[in-house]
């Protein structure tokens, strides 16, 4: 797997869904990786999947769910982890936190 500690990213995990925020750390043993900065992905809409949510964004952030920022956190059965583009960045951070 490539080094993308430090870098904004979006991971799936096997039953926890799907969350965004920096590696800080990853353990290829346990597949469990550290994120800092954290919002679970819960709903998009906009992208097709969160290969092009990771690449484009959102088209329509209005509508996404995504959680409140955990300053960090552990997410275990890790099964991909894609970089983010700078676009892609800009657009996840801006979307309005869902909560209720």
């Amino acid at each position: 797997m490539a080094d993308y500690t430090n870098k904004k990213v979006i991971v799936r995990c096997n039953r926890a869904g799907v969350f965004f925020g920096t590696l800080k750390e990853y353990d290829h043993n346990t597949r469990e990786a550290t994120l800092t900065d954290c919002r679970n992905i819960w709903y998009w809409d906009g992208a097709a999947s969160i290969h092009q949510l990771a690449t484009d964004g959102v088209t329509r952030p209005d509508n996404c769910k995504f959680t409140v920022v955990v300053p960090e956190m552990s997410v275990m059965e890790v099964i991909e982890t894609i970089p983010c583009t700078d676009k892609a960045i800009k657009i996840i951070e801006e979307v309005s936190v869902w909560k209720r």
